[in-house]
């Protein structure tokens, strides 16, 4: 093809002479271990989804343990995200995937050895730096090679990757796990080929000049916003279980929680080079966007996480058919998220884009807030296909409308921070979501109990232990007990995950639609991201 893209110029641009424009060839080239990494790492994340039910079960653990297998890599991608993008302006960020990739590896081999959910989790943190390294990293990598203008079209590719991963993973989890001679733990085994053969491609095709500078990492303000979310998160998951919502545990655990945020911002207010350079935040796009990825990451991870439960428990498909039956929201997320780029590519435009995907999310959870354990597949098809194409609309463009924004030197800050904050709204609404389900099936379950008799509350209580249950093993009647009260506690989750979703659409209203750059922003450039 003769379509050709900008360079960045000197510093990152080429992979010949400096400043001169790559073809779509050499691009594609370029991008091709990166977007495999991409592929590795929201593998990592979804391939395990429709097997947590299975491997839950097998090492014992509960709703809390099914919860932090996905928190805990949710938790140290949040975490690390900032830290990865401050990284990529000071050193070569080919090496720094490549250390991405070797860090998920390391996490993914010892996770499918695990012999308990503590040890899951604890793999399950490495395995989230690493894949916050390969998120962080695609973006940034990608806006150092191609102009704002050019970068829709290949955003699109990302999203791609994004729909394909997100759908070919529970798929290939759920034929993993059915499979007697493989199991689960070849979840974990198998995304580490794909990471190697990334690598490799990787040395071979990416070829970004190094900057040499003097550097200093903001160590201090990596560990204290860790600390800060990592509290938060344990107060959201823990409360009204182990503990109650008001109690002195919760006064100290957000006081505690507030407390390292606000060193954080004064640790950052001093830093020579500071993690999260909070007069990014001065500008009003990357403010919004931010603030929209936050709500936009409660919605995104509630519609991967929940719905494994919903098919198997509720419904008491495969976990093979669990992937299946997802298709139409992640057909809705390929979609929208390839002819969105290709059509703000050519015309330079993405507000409607962003503010479409808001109302669309929004309107697509508050239909599947409706959903129980009978409520028909096409309704249930149709809804996930508006939340799908919503997702799509808004999770690149987010980061494409605040990298337009930015001068070069501050590109993998501020194309971090969108990250961080959608990996933060995922979290904890993972956490507090998975909080609110367990209580809600439990008391869905007594209520169902309660209409059946004493007798059937009784022989629950003995094979109970609030661990997740085999349907398979549950007198026809306490079955559909717990297949009710779990298909009504996931639509409580998306009902309570809909207005995060309609918060971000109203804060993509007030974002200025700044039309994208046909080259990209020049050094001269640096201060304007500070008015």
């Amino acid at each position: 093809m003769a379509t050709t893209a900008p360079a960045t110029g000197a510093r990152e641009g080429s992979t010949d002479t400096p400043g001169a424009p790559m073809t779509h060839r050499q691009i594609m080239e370029a991008l091709s271990g990166l977007l495999l990494g991409m592929f590795v790492a929201i593998l990592s994340s979804t391939i395990v989804s429709n097997a947590l039910p299975q491997i839950i079960s097998d090492l014992g653990g509960g709703q809390s343990a099914y919860t932090w297998v996905v928190t805990a890599a949710l938790l140290s991608m949040t975490a690390t995200t900032p830290l990865w993008g401050k990284l990529a302006d000071l050193f070569s960020k080919k090496l720094l995937v490549q250390i991405a990739l070797i860090i998920y590896v390391a996490g993914s081999v010892v996770a499918g050895l695990s012999q308990n959910t503590g040890m899951l989790i604890a793999c399950r943190v490495v395995q989230g730096i690493g894949v916050g390294g390969l998120t962080a990293l695609s973006q940034i990598i990608l806006a150092a090679m191609i102009a704002p203008r050019e970068r829709g079209r290949y955003s699109g590719y990302l999203g791609a990757v994004f729909a394909v991963a997100t759908v070919g993973g529970p798929l290939l989890g759920g034929v993993i796990t059915d499979t007697d001679w493989l199991g689960w733990r070849w979840c974990f085994y198998v995304g580490v080929p794909f990471a190697i053969i990334a690598l490799l491609v990787l040395q071979k095709t990416l070829k970004l000049p190094v900057v040499k500078r003097e550097v200093k990492v903001d160590w201090a303000g990596a560990f204290f916003i860790s600390a800060a979310v990592s509290l938060l998160l344990v107060w959201v998951t823990f409360a009204g279980d182990k503990y109650d919502w008001m109690s002195w545990q919760t006064a100290v655990m957000v006081g505690g929680s507030i407390v390292l945020g606000a060193i954080f911002v004064l640790v950052e207010s001093k830093a020579a080079e500071p993690i999260i350079p909070l007069r990014l935040f001065r500008n009003r796009t990357i403010a919004l966007a931010s603030t929209a990825s936050l709500f936009v990451g409660v919605a995104m991870f509630a519609g991967t996480v929940f719905f494994s439960q919903y098919f198997q428990l509720a419904r008491n498909e495969s976990p093979t058919m669990s992937g299946v039956l997802t298709i139409p929201m992640i057909g809705g997320l390929f979609v929208s998220s390839t002819v969105s780029g290709m059509i703000i590519t050519k015309t330079g435009r993405w507000k409607a884009w962003l503010v479409s995907g808001g109302a669309l999310a929004a309107g697509g959870l508050g239909l599947l807030g409706t959903i129980r354990y009978d409520t028909a597949y096409w309704h249930i098809a149709i809804f996930m296909a508006v939340l799908g194409l919503g997702l799509g609309m808004m999770m690149q463009n987010l980061v494409l409308c605040t990298q337009n924004q930015v001068a070069p030197a501050d590109l993998g800050a501020a194309s971090s921070v969108v990250t961080f904050f959608r990996s933060l709204g995922g979290a904890i609404g993972v956490s507090a979501l998975g909080a609110v389900m367990a209580h809600r099936v439990t008391d869905y379950v007594k209520d169902g109990l309660a209409e059946l008799g004493p007798k059937a509350a009784a022989a629950m209580g003995q094979g109970g232990g609030g661990g997740i249950p085999d349907m398979d093993k549950l007198p026809a009647p306490i079955r559909t007990v717990m297949e009710s009260a779990y298909g009504h506690g996931v639509g409580d989750v998306f009902l309570y995950s809909a207005p995060f979703a309609l918060l971000a659409f109203l804060v993509t209203l007030f974002i200025k639609e700044v039309a994208l750059k046909s080259n990209t922003v020049k050094a001269d450039d640096e201060q304007a991201v500070k008015a």
